[in-house]
């Protein structure tokens, strides 16, 4: 999942993030330093309880709270793995259309077939539908929407997670089981695959959406 997000920003955020950034909910700030240089500058935030502290943090708030921050005030905002931690997703993305400009972009991704994690705030799991809808009704346009990953990515992360638990050799065989599958996915036939199955049953999901 990480290399199919990574891949994903560094082929999107080139042709949408621009002016002032908000990365919401953003962790460690992986994505940092794939947007710092596109952006005039950015402002990196997460709750007060989050496991991933980071030195670019720059703000702590409550998600699931109005966001402390004026209408139109940034020109992108990044949400990367978030919003299923959100138990109210359609007043986030509510917020995130006020907090955008004009013309600005959301630019957000989440997991479907994908482990529990972060528990007890680990809340949904959004079918392309859903996020159609959220979209819609906070009043911002669907600009692309792409599932990431499909049934060899899905089957692989499964299997390397559940046999990782296995005593001495299973975290070899689940790094040696994602590097194959990495492989095989790179490949003409298997990016076939992947792209053949990933409608229904894609790993994740990312989407682009524009304010007016």
């Amino acid at each position: 999942m990480v290399d199919l997000i990574a891949r994903s920003y560094a082929r999107i955020l080139p042709l949408h993030a621009r002016g002032k950034l908000l990365d919401l909910g953003c962790g460690k700030a992986p994505l940092y330093g794939s947007y710092k240089e596109l952006v005039s500058s950015c402002v990196c935030v997460d709750w007060a309880n989050t496991a991933h502290k980071n030195e670019h943090l720059d703000l702590e708030c409550d998600l699931t709270q109005p966001l402390p921050f004026a209408d139109g005030e940034f020109d992108t905002i990044i949400l990367s793995d978030v919003l299923e931690h959100i138990p109210t997703p359609e007043a986030l993305c509510h917020e995130m259309a006020r907090s955008l400009a004009l013309q600005g972009k959301l630019i957000l991704n989440v997991p479907f077939f994908y482990g529990l994690h972060e528990e007890p705030h680990d809340f949904y799991r959004y079918t392309e539908f859903a996020l159609r809808r959220y979209i819609e009704l906070a009043g911002l346009q669907l600009l692309s929407l792409e599932p990431l990953g499909g049934t060899p990515e899905v089957m692989a992360d499964l299997f390397a997670k559940h046999v990782s638990r296995v005593p001495l050799v299973g975290p070899a065989i689940a790094a040696f089981t994602q590097w194959l599958t990495l492989r095989f996915v790179s490949s003409r036939i298997g990016s076939k695959v992947s792209v053949a199955t990933a409608r229904r049953v894609p790993f994740g999901y990312l989407l682009v959406a524009q304010k007016g």
